[in-house]
């Protein structure tokens, strides 16, 4: 499972009872949300979906998790897994 640091906005894979506790986002997807592959290559700051996501993580520390799920850039769309 691929999970946002909600202070680095970094993706990490985590395994089995490795995993941590993390808050979820799931949203309506608009146009210019930001991807996997724009988390990826470092390429979000300029995307208009980045406003949810770092609302999303602001709170997720405010409430003690350093994790996120966001539908959006943590599911890598190109793979059918």
């Amino acid at each position: 499972m691929r999970l946002l640091n909600a202070s680095t906005y970094e993706l990490r894979a985590f395994e089995g009872e490795q995993t941590p506790q993390y808050a979820i986002s799931s949203h309506r997807w608009e146009d210019d949300e930001v991807s996997f592959k724009d988390i990826h290559k470092g390429r979000y700051l300029g995307k208009k979906g980045f406003y949810k996501i770092q609302l999303c993580c602001t709170q997720a520390l405010a409430d003690g998790y350093a994790y996120v799920w966001i539908d959006t850039c943590c599911i890598d769309r190109r793979s059918s897994a």
